[in-house]
C-alpha cells in the first residue's frame, strides 16, 4: 500500500498578507482593521478617547464659570476686578493645558493598544483588552514620555520663532509680517517631513521595547526608501477625516441655525432658542469628537502597518511572522515573540539574474572553437576515391573554415581505378544498363 501524508489546514489568515505591503494595501487595512477586534478598538480605544474629550469639555467649562462669575460682584474697573480677571484667565489656562496633557496621555495609551493588537491581528490574533496591556505597560511610561518630548520640542520652537518675530516686528513691522507668511508657508512641509520620519517611533517602542533615543533612530533608518508610502499614507488618512468632519459639522450647524429661527423668528433670545443654539453646538462637538477618535485609531493602524511593510523589506520580518504562524498553528507553545526576534537583521541582497547573450543562429557556445568540415581525425591519412555522389554539389565550407586541399594525386605505382560496371538487374534492357 502507498501511504500519503497527513491533510493539514492552511494556516489562519490575519488582517494582512504576509509579504511586503503595497500603498493600496496599506490605506485599504488602516480601515478596514476595525472590524478586526471591534471589542478592542470599537470598544476601548473609541469609547475612552469619546469620555476622555467630554470630561476635558466639560471640566474646563465648569472651571470657567466658576472662576469668571466672581467678577459680578466686582466693580468693572477696579484694582480688585482687573487682579481678579488676570487670576481667572490664568486659572482656565493652566487648567486646560493640564486637561490636556492627561487627554493627550489617555490618546497615546490608546495608540499603544491599537498598535499592539495590529501587531496581533497580523499573525491571525485577536488579543483581550487585558493580554494587550500586560504587553503595553512595561513601556508606556516610555511612550508617553515621547509624546510629551515631541510637544515640548514643538512648542519651544514654536515660542522661538515667535519671539524673533516679535522683535522683528517692533523694528521693522512690514519686514516681520512677510516673514511670518513665509514661516508658517515653510513649516507645513517641515512639519510633514518630520512628522514622516518620526511616524515609526510609537511602533518600534511598543513592539521592540526600544528607548526613546532608539525608538527614534529606528523610525529614521526604517522609514528610508518607503518615504513618500508614509506621506501618502499619512497626508490621505488626515485629509479624509478632516473633510469628514466639515462635512458632518455643516449639516447639524445648518439644523441648529434653522431650529433657533423657528423658535425664534424674530431674533430675540428666547429661552427655547437658547437651548437649541446649545443642544445643536454640543452635538456637533461630540460627533466631531468621535470622528477625531476613529481617526486616531485608523492613523495609529496606518503607522502600525507601515513599521511592519519597512521591516519586511528591510529586515525579512514576513519570514519570521510566517515561521511563527507555522508553528503556533501545529501545537507548539512558548514561541517568541516575532518582532523582537531579529531587530535590525540586515537581510543579503538578491543575486542579479544572470545576463545570457542573444542567440546568434546556431552557431557553437562561446569559448569553443568552430568545426573545421567534417576533415579526417589528425594523424590519418584522408581516403581516396570517395567524393560526393553523382548529381550533389559538395557542401560549403562553414565561415572561417580554410579552404578544403584539392584532392592529392594517386601514388606513383599504385593499380589504375576500377572502371564502372555494366551490370544491370534481371529482366531490364539496355536502357537500365549502369554505363558511364
Amino acid at each position: 500500500m502507498t501511504s500519503y501524508p497527513a491533510w493539514t489546514p492552511a494556516s489562519r489568515p490575519g488582517i494582512i498578507p504576509l509579504h511586503p505591503l503595497s500603498f493600496g494595501t496599506i490605506l485599504g487595512r488602516s480601515f478596514t482593521a476595525l472590524r478586526h477586534n471591534p471589542k478592542v478598538l470599537l470598544g476601548f480605544a473609541l469609547g475612552i478617547q469619546a469620555v476622555t474629550y467630554i470630561v476635558v469639555i466639560v471640566a474646563i467649562g465648569a472651571i470657567a464659570i466658576g472662576a469668571f462669575s466672581r467678577l459680578d460682584t466686582l466693580r468693572p474697573g477696579s484694582e480688585e476686578f482687573d487682579t481678579v480677571l488676570a487670576g481667572s484667565i490664568a486659572l482656565v489656562f493652566v487648567a486646560g493645558v493640564v486637561l490636556g496633557l492627561l487627554a493627550g496621555a489617555v490618546g497615546v495609551i490608546v495608540q499603544g493598544v491599537v498598535v499592539t493588537e495590529v501587531a496581533r491581528g497580523a499573525v491571525a490574533e485577536k488579543p483581550t483588552l487585558g493580554a494587550i496591556w500586560a504587553q503595553l505597560k512595561p513601556v508606556v511610561w516610555r511612550l508617553i514620555g515621547y509624546a510629551f518630548l515631541l510637544a515640548a520640542a514643538g512648542v519651544v520652537a514654536v515660542t522661538l520663532v515667535v519671539l524673533i518675530l516679535v522683535a522683528i516686528g517692533f523694528a521693522v513691522l512690514p519686514v516681520a509680517i512677510v516673514l511670518s507668511v513665509l514661516a508658517v508657508l515653510a513649516a507645513i512641509p517641515l512639519v510633514l517631513w518630520l512628522s514622516t520620519k518620526l511616524m515609526l517611533a510609537p511602533s518600534a517602542i511598543i513592539l521592540e521595547h526600544a528607548t526613546i533615543r532608539g525608538a527614534i533612530v529606528r523610525s529614521w533608518t526604517l522609514i528610508r526608501g518607503r518615504f513618500w508610502v508614509g506621506l501618502g499614507v499619512l497626508v490621505l488618512v488626515s485629509l479624509t477625516f478632516s473633510v469628514l468632519a466639515q462635512v458632518v459639522s455643516v449639516p447639524f450647524s445648518l439644523l441648529t441655525s434653522g431650529v433657533s429661527t423657528i423658535i425664534s423668528p424674530t431674533g430675540d433670545p428666547e429661552p427655547g432658542a437658547i437651548v437649541a443654539l446649545i443642544f445643536g453646538l454640543v452635538l456637533t462637538q461630540v460627533v466631531t469628537l468621535l470622528i477625531q477618535a476613529v481617526a486616531v485609531v485608523v492613523q495609529s493602524t496606518a503607522s502600525a502597518l507601515v513599521y511592519i511593510d519597512c521591516r519586511m523589506r528591510r529586515e525579512g520580518l514576513d519570514l519570521d511572522l510566517q515561521s511563527y504562524v507555522e508553528q503556533r498553528d501545529a501545537g507548539r507553545g512558548d514561541l517568541p515573540d516575532p518582532y523582537r526576534v531579529h531587530v535590525g537583521r540586515a537581510i543579503a541582497p538578491r543575486p542579479p539574474a544572470p545576463a545570457y547573450p542573444a542567440p546568434q543562429g546556431y552557431g557553437p557556445p562561446p569559448g569553443y572553437p568552430a568545426p573545421q568540415g567534417y576533415g579526417p581525425p589528425p594523424a590519418h591519412a584522408a581516403p581516396q576515391g570517395y567524393g560526393p555522389p553523382p548529381g550533389y554539389t559538395a557542401p560549403p565550407a562553414a565561415p572561417g573554415a580554410p579552404p578544403t586541399p584539392p584532392p592529392a594525386a594517386p601514388p606513383t605505382g599504385a593499380p589504375p581505378a576500377t572502371p564502372p560496371t555494366s551490370w544491370a538487374a534481371p529482366g531490364g534492357d539496355a536502357a537500365d544498363r549502369d554505363t558511364p
